[in-house]
């Protein structure tokens, strides 16, 4: 799987005006005096495959996040702080207002631009119904309308738009699932039972992947099949698939109890539920599919997927494979951090060059199945991008005196990793060092957390902020996601946040440890390890990621003499794992980095 984040698609700027007319000329007969065009595919997926990269088709835009409203005579597009620079790479000013959405949303944009009568389309498929809602709002302050279409005009003007993904099914053995899939099937049931409802309709792909046993490769990144399933109060199964993905192996995977039907078969499926109590996440579901059930009279009961929570508490099989994928993972990432050493000691080693060698050291490792995300290299300034994706126009050399932040993960049967280090090239000024120690203290404070039943994540976050705050500084994002086994790299319910998370930490959850600190056009920092919540009379974590942090970026003052001692009893585990699986050469590196405070 190649680590970078581009679609296969063409995104050549010369070609983007006529793109736009050909929408332009596929709205106007439709009827339509502007449409919404979202980075997004019906499942509302972090990774789309190329047939669903219609922003960047239009665009030229590549990001992860982003969206274009484009009217008759104007156009805008709508992007995160993440991708300000990219977006003013790839896509023409003169033909898309830039708008960041610090700025305001494109709702705002939207009531400011349209005028009474005028009708804005967007595909239901696309849309959750909390977007529709807010832009339903929007234009009624315009006096406008907001028109689903049962035609989407970018599919019409896109003519050599890629065939949708039709990836074999592929088995996820129970040795590996840690639980089989009828045993899954009947939990989610009882769920069901317990709260009265009927069925349940899944929309997230990792959701049927993780009830049904099975894995696909339909998205990049992220071993998924592209479908829908409905499951019944009684444990049976409906799976909307393309009948092109499954095998007779995947029939008898599947057994008697999950029916396989056509994709064109949903929607009679969701009329066919009308009086029953149903259960739909509006958070993620495709407005498209509360609009069906509505229209059928279903009993629509919003509600988290049943399929979630469960499938982030991992059973102590699915533990024991995470463990095992983050000791041969480790002994990658050391590999390459002492190869980085010497090579950035001896000559020029780039963001790109440097990214391809880490991806080329996990190749090798047993169950590897690809990245699990595009791998973030970003040397000095660079780094400083939260989610910064090296291209050709940006690649730097890592030079003497900078920080190089390296931000990846991979993708094995057994498990998922995500694992981030932050290594001084040359010898690193006081205020890295203060910096980075900071960050440590942080890390090592939620490491080290115990806690009662019951807490969530948000109430975890400040102790990974503190040393941080006390010196007037923090970090924008997140301190913790969930991470799923051999599944999305990020994964709810739970999350470490400051933004409110009800959803408490229970035994068997992985979630990452990743507080940062960024000082724009100068260096990023960022110490990421993955964990799992164990119990006992208190809950805490376990550390699952092996691998050295750079030591000559810790301010040994700055630390307490229990931060020490966590220091040195990880590196001594590190030291103990990885050393049995690296050369003798890292070997020798590894026993150096990881010496006592």
């Amino acid at each position: 799987m190649s680590q970078s984040n581009k679609p296969d698609i063409n995104t050549a700027t010369d070609e983007i005006p006529a793109r736009l007319a050909a929408l332009r000329d596929e709205m106007r007969r439709l009827g339509l005096d502007g449409f919404i065009v979202p980075r997004a595919d019906e499942h509302q997926g972090e990774y789309v495959a190329a047939s669903s990269e219609r922003l960047a088709w239009l665009t030229g835009f590549t990001g992860s996040a982003g969206l274009a409203v484009v009217l008759a005579d104007k156009a805008a597009i709508f992007i995160d702080g993440r991708y300000t620079l990219q977006a003013e790479a790839e896509v023409p000013g003169g033909l898309f207002e830039h708008c960041p959405l610090a700025d305001g949303p494109p709702t705002a944009w939207v009531t400011e631009n349209l005028k009474g009568g005028m009708k804005l389309g967007y595909d239901p498929w696309l849309m959750t119904p909390g977007q529709v809602s807010r832009y339903q709002a929007a234009c009624k302050k315009a006096e406008a309308v907001l028109e689903p279409v049962t035609e989407n005009p970018v599919n019409a003007a896109w003519t050599e738009r890629p065939e949708p993904p039709s990836s074999l099914i592929i088995i996820h053995d129970t040795a590996f699932a840690g639980q089989p899939a009828a045993e899954k099937r009947s939990l989610v049931a009882d769920t069901l039972r317990g709260d009265s409802i009927d069925a349940a309709v899944l929309t997230a792909p990792d959701s049927i992947a993780w009830l049904l046993n099975f894995r696909g490769a339909d998205v990049p990144f992220s071993p998924l099949v592209l479908a829908f399933a409905i499951i019944g109060a009684e444990g049976g199964v409906d799976l909307f698939v393309d009948s092109r993905k499954i095998s007779p192996d995947i029939k008898d995977h599947l057994g008697p109890d999950v029916r396989c039907r056509e994709p064109d078969a949903f929607g009679p499926a969701l009329d066919a539920l009308k009086n029953k109590a149903v259960r739909l996440n509006p958070e993620t579901a495709p407005a498209w599919a509360l609009q069906r059930l509505d229209a059928a009279g279903a009993k629509v009961q919003a509600g988290a997927d049943p399929c979630q929570l469960p499938k982030a508490k991992k059973t102590p099989a699915q533990l024991d494979g995470i463990r095992a994928a983050h000791r041969r993972d480790g002994a990658s990432l050391t590999r390459f951090l002492a190869w980085l050493a010497d090579a950035t000691a001896k000559g020029v080693v780039t963001e790109s060059s440097a990214a391809e060698a880490l991806e080329s050291m996990r190749l090798d490792n047993e169950h590897f199945r690809g990245l699990s995300f595009p791998t973030i290299s970003g040397a000095g300034p660079n780094g400083a991008i939260v989610h910064y994706r090296v291209s050709p126009g940006t690649d730097r050399a890592l030079e003497d005196g900078s920080l190089y932040l390296v931000d990846s993960g991979a993708q094995y049967l057994d498990g998922t990793t995500d694992v981030t280090r932050t290594v001084a090239i040359g010898i690193p000024t006081v205020d890295m060092a203060r910096h980075f120690t900071l960050v440590l203290k942080g890390h090592i404070a939620l490491a080290t957390a115990r806690f009662p039943a019951g807490t969530s994540g948000s109430q975890l976050d400040i102790l990974a902020r503190r040393a941080l705050w006390a010196e007037g500084l923090d970090y924008e994002h997140g301190t913790g996601h969930g991470v799923g086994h051999f599944l999305g790299v990020h994964e709810g319910p739970q999350r470490i946040s400051k933004a409110p998370n009800h959803v408490a930490l229970e035994q068997g959850m992985v979630v990452s440890n990743e507080p940062g600190y960024y000082k724009a056009g100068a260096y990023g920092i960022r110490i990421e390890n993955l964990v799992c919540v164990t119990a006992g009379k208190f809950l805490s974590f376990e550390t699952l990621t092996l691998a050295p942090i750079d030591r000559a970026l810790i301010d040994t003052g700055r630390l307490e003499k229990s931060e020490k001692t966590w220091v040195d009893a990880y590196h001594a585990r590190v030291r103990d794992e990885i050393t049995p699986l690296v050369d003798e050469t890292t070997a020798a590196w590894l026993k150096q980095v990881t010496a006592t405070l």
